[in-house]
């Protein structure tokens, strides 16, 4: 097969078998008397297969391959496949959770199939249920059999084109909001949207979105865009481009819950490990100064 592949006796000896060429010469003679017929010929362009050769190496490729999961599986059995552990995010959670998660599990990181993905928040939170993951970081989304550990409680705040004529205040009292360039939720963020709506409706803020988000990424490209404004979680600031700003709002601010949820019947042992220690997770996510942003 080397020999074929490489066109060339010298070549396949010296870059793919690593032995002397006379000694590839006689193992393929050999190899030729087995069989009862040439398997390679000489030509102006190097060595070719003969149509016996051409048919032989097919079946010989099989052989290989077929040799070498007999080793991969001799090797399965006595190297057992690691313990799997997943863990989903609610989109741009893992940015400032997954440092604190991994810390965390550092003692069992080479001893475990750690895989990490994101989705929407109702979206983790269904995985959970399901038991696609073992572990999620998300707002709480009520679901059968899935069980939340508060681990941090995040201000809104509004979040406005850096040029904005509100941009230059420190603070945004919610009244100054316009209602006709507010950028409303779809069904997707539901926790927020309701949040939002009882925190506007409140202080007697009436809305009239024409546009509306489904995740952090969509409202962040929609106030870049359109000259909007719309209010998101303080974690999302990080995060900005440098034509987005955010403005705390005044007064006391709505805030909104970042939540690890889990199943009780989950009998993961990294999972029991990891809620052992979630009060040292939650401690050294506060004891973390945010990466923010210079103000503009």
């Amino acid at each position: 097969m080397a020999v074929a592949e490489e066109g060339s006796l010298k070549r396949a000896a010296e870059k793919r078998l690593h032995t002397a060429q006379p000694s590839l010469s006689r193992q393929l003679r050999d190899l030729e008397l087995e069989v009862g017929t040439d398997l390679l010929k000489r030509s102006s362009r190097g060595v070719e297969l003969t149509p016996a050769g051409q048919a032989f190496i097919e079946h010989a490729r099989l052989s290989l391959y077929q040799a070498g999961e007999a080793v991969a599986a001799a090797r399965r059995v006595v190297r057992p496949t690691k313990t799997s552990f997943s863990v989903g995010f609610l989109t741009g959670q893992e940015v400032e959770w997954l440092p604190h998660v991994t810390n965390v599990l550092s003692g069992q990181l080479k001893n475990i199939d750690f895989r990490v993905s994101s989705d929407f928040s109702p979206d983790v939170a269904q995985a959970v249920k399901l038991g696609e993951i073992d572990l999620g970081f998300s707002r709480i989304e009520p679901q059968p059999d899935v069980i939340y550990k508060v681990i941090a409680h995040e201000p809104i705040v509004v979040i406005l084109p850096s040029d904005h004529p509100l941009a230059g205040k420190p603070e945004i009292d919610p009244g100054e909001l316009d209602p006709e360039t507010f950028i409303g939720y779809s069904d997707t963020p539901h926790v927020l949207r309701g949040i939002v709506e009882k925190y506007l409706g409140d202080r007697g803020v009436r809305v009239s979105p024409t546009h509306f988000l489904d995740g952090f990424a969509t409202g962040i490209s929609l106030v870049a865009s359109t000259r909007g404004v719309t209010l998101l979680p303080a974690y999302v600031e990080p995060l900005l481009p440098w034509s987005v700003v955010s403005r705390p709002l005044s007064g006391k601010p709505p805030v909104i819950e970042i939540a690890a949820g889990y199943r009780a019947d989950n009998p993961s042992p990294v999972l029991h490990s990891f809620l052992e220690k979630i009060d040292e997770l939650i401690a050294s996510h506060a004891a973390t100064p945010r990466l923010m942003r210079p103000q503009r």
